[in-house]
C-alpha cells in the first residue's frame, strides 16, 4: 500500500497476510516469501518512480506488527535530506495519499508488479 503521507513519491508499506508480530514469527518459507515480496515491491517502485535507489526498513518498535517500509530515494531530494533517514524529514509537510492524486503511481506500480 502507498504510505500516507507520501513523504517521498512512491513510499510504500508491505504487510503480511496474516498479520504477525515480527519477521521472526514467520516460518522460514513465509519469511522468504515476505522478503521476496518486499524486494519485488522495491523493484516496482523503482521502475514506477525513477528513483535512484530504494531503502528498506523493518522496524516494529512503534507498531508491534510486521511491516516493511519501501522508501524510494530521489535525486531531487535536497543534499541535506538525502543524507538522513526519512524519519527525520518533515512528515507534516508531505502530501497526503489520495487515490485520485496517486492513481497513475498506483497503476505504474501495479503494472510493474504484474510483470
Amino acid at each position: 500500500m502507498l504510505g500516507d503521507p507520501q513523504i517521498l513519491p512512491g513510499y510504500c508499506l508491505l504487510l503480511p497476510d496474516p498479520v504477525v508480530a515480527d519477521l521472526n514469527a514467520l516460518a522460514t518459507p513465509e519469511r522468504i516469501a515476505f522478503l521476496t515480496d518486499m524486494t519485488r515491491l522495491g523493484d516496482a517502485v523503482l521502475a514506477a518512480t525513477g528513483a535512484e535507489r530504494i531503502n528498506y526498513e523493518i522496524l516494529g518498535n512503534v507498531e508491534p506488527a510486521l511491516h516493511a517500509h519501501v522508501i524510494p530515494r530521489h535525486a531531487a531530494e535536497s543534499p541535506a535530506q538525502r543524507r538522513v533517514a526519512v524519519w527525520l524529514h518533515d512528515w507534516n509537510a508531505a502530501p497526503r495519499f489520495t487515490p485520485t492524486r496517486h492513481v497513475d503511481l498506483m497503476a505504474a506500480i501495479a503494472a510493474s508488479l504484474g510483470q
